[in-house]
């Protein structure tokens, strides 16, 4: 009978120190965000008002680039991925055979902005003019209408969604069969703060990252047509919105499964018209209007 009585104050005291945890907002469950730079400044701005209003639910948030989230959702590290472009078929059969059936939502929009110091004249390019930029077939700026300066080309690293967008779209100029890929002496970076870090305090530099780590104090947006005869279409919400823009992509959330629990309220969340505003106020295109 003690034994009995033992059990059940230790059960008893197990629920209210669970009650008090949850009246003291201490969290009672986790969600792990990883993946993509670019939506880094995004995901952590929904994190934080997401916590506001559920107290009890705790979400860390990490970047990395899209594959290294990917992969985290692959091998199970990590309950949701950012990522700024669609999973490879490759990943999805490892996911599979990891026993994993990955899910996508569309959250946002986002145009890659391509950047120039401030103080570099040329204000436009073409697909073509870029695409020679950073397969190294044009290597000073007098070739595209500036002045007689070498040209230091920035990108992100492989690991980067960013990256795999730009390879894609600007260098194969959407040609999936496409043999370009970036010239050695393009500078690989780790993160889109680096890549702007670099062209704000080189005068001969190029860089490009996304519409959200574009301050128009330290960097030049530069106008981008399909073809020289136009239209050159600066970067903006609008232009990215309307698919003006040449470089503009969806930006995604992935979860290993049909989402449950707090991992689904964090994806319903991101969805939601709150969410949606977080993505306007980050300077991202949200999918739906927002007041």
């Amino acid at each position: 009978m003690r034994l009995k009585i033992a059990v059940l104050c230790c059960v008893l005291a197990a629920f209210v120190i669970s009650g008090c945890a949850r009246r003291a907002g201490r969290p009672s469950s986790g969600v792990q965000v990883k993946g993509s730079d670019t939506m880094v400044s995004l995901a952590q701005a929904w994190a934080e008002e997401f916590m506001k209003q559920n107290l009890t639910i705790r979400v860390a948030v990490t970047g990395g680039g899209s594959g290294t989230g990917i992969a985290a959702l692959i091998n199970g590290t990590t309950d949701i991925a950012t990522a700024s472009r669609e999973m490879k078929q490759e990943e999805i059969d490892q996911a599979k055979k990891a026993g994993r059936d990955p899910k996508e939502f569309p959250v946002a929009i986002d145009a890659i902005v391509v950047a120039v110091n401030p103080k570099n004249p040329v204000g436009k390019l073409t697909i073509d003019q870029l695409s020679g930029i950073y397969t190294g077939k044009i290597t000073n700026w007098s070739q595209v209408g500036g002045p007689n300066r070498r040209i230091v080309a920035l990108s992100r690293e492989k690991n980067s969604g960013t990256h795999v967008y730009f390879l894609e779209h600007v260098l194969r100029k959407g040609n999936a069969k496409g043999r370009e890929q970036f010239a050695p002496n393009v500078l690989m970076l780790p993160s889109s703060q680096t890549v702007g870090d670099e062209v704000a305090g080189n005068v001969g530099a190029i860089g490009y990252f996304g519409l959200g780590w574009l301050d128009r104090a330290k960097h030049k947006a530069v106008a981008v047509a399909n073809t020289s005869t136009g239209p050159y279409v600066s970067p903006t919400e609008k232009t990215a919105a309307s698919g003006e823009y040449p470089i503009s992509r969806k930006l995604y959330l992935y979860t290993a499964k049909e989402p449950a629990g707090s991992v689904k309220e964090f994806v319903d969340f991101a969805l939601s018209e709150a969410g949606q505003k977080i993505v306007a106020d980050q300077e991202f295109v949200p999918l739906k209007k927002v007041k």
